[in-house]
């Protein structure tokens, strides 16, 4: 395993939303992660005593919580749900109010089943810049989920920090260059997620490199000679396009 590859120490930490287990140092953190909210102060609430949601009013029978993804405060009908909440490190599942609990709920299938995916890898044909000369190659991600590796008769390490744009190619899309969307762009694509509308073929991805200002560029295509792997990279390509989407809410933070 390799240095960007190995795992890095963790330690549990105790706050007021409850248990986790975060890396020990803050470099080493997942890029998908969120940072805890800070909790609407009480002060505010007792100026306002009422859930955030319905505005019914706090009293000893009607308890205040915090929504640990959010921080507003609900009364415990709002704010009955306890999910996990990997991207913030809870050991345990924790209180959400509805909202929350809903995003978080479908965040799961992200950390259960396509995070898995994209570390397994897929293999495309990879061209890098203006070249015209692609090379087949394993992409995958670090178990560490902080790089993703190309992997052939060449070798490259992308820090997936240092992504800046992601556009995901579908079955008779021709990309030229006004045809590169950003994050917010990309999260109105709908349609590009496996059995959709339409499936993805490819991806464009741009990238910084320390030190430099121009942006580098890869571009991954589902080649028609790995007719068994077609499936593999379609799946591949949904949940990158769906790590692309976390990667923005978390910068946006």
């Amino acid at each position: 395993m390799s240095g960007r590859e190995a795992l890095d120490g963790k330690k549990l930490v105790r706050s007021p939303s409850g248990l986790r287990m975060v890396p020990e140092s803050r470099a080493a953190r997942s890029p998908f992660g969120l940072e805890e909210p800070p909790w609407v102060p009480d002060k505010e609430v007792s100026e306002c005593p009422r859930c955030m949601q319905c505005s019914t009013k706090f009293d000893f029978i009607t308890r205040k919580h915090h929504c640990r993804r959010c921080g507003k405060c609900f009364c415990d009908k709002c704010c009955s749900k306890k999910v996990p909440l990997p991207r913030m490190y809870f050991v345990d599942p924790v209180r959400q109010c509805a909202e929350c609990a809903l995003i978080s709920q479908k965040e799961t299938e992200f950390y259960d089943k396509q995070l898995k995916v994209l570390m397994n890898g897929a293999t495309f044909f990879v061209t890098p810049g203006t070249s015209e000369k692609s090379e087949t190659m394993v992409c995958r991600l670090s178990n560490n989920q902080r790089y993703l590796f190309l992997d052939g008769e060449s070798h490259y390490e992308i820090e997936i920090a240092q992504i800046s744009t992601v556009q995901i190619l579908t079955e008779g899309f021709t990309p030229g260059e006004k045809d590169i969307h950003t994050y917010t762009s990309l999260l109105e694509n709908e349609h590009i997620m496996e059995g959709g509308n339409a499936r993805a073929t490819g991806m464009l991805l741009q990238y910084k490199v320390p030190g430099l200002e121009e942006l580098r560029q890869f571009k991954f295509t589902a080649g028609e000679d790995f007719n068994s792997n077609k499936k593999l990279s379609a799946t591949w390509l949904a949940a990158m396009h769906k790590a692309a989407k976390l990667l923005y809410e978390s910068r946006d933070q």
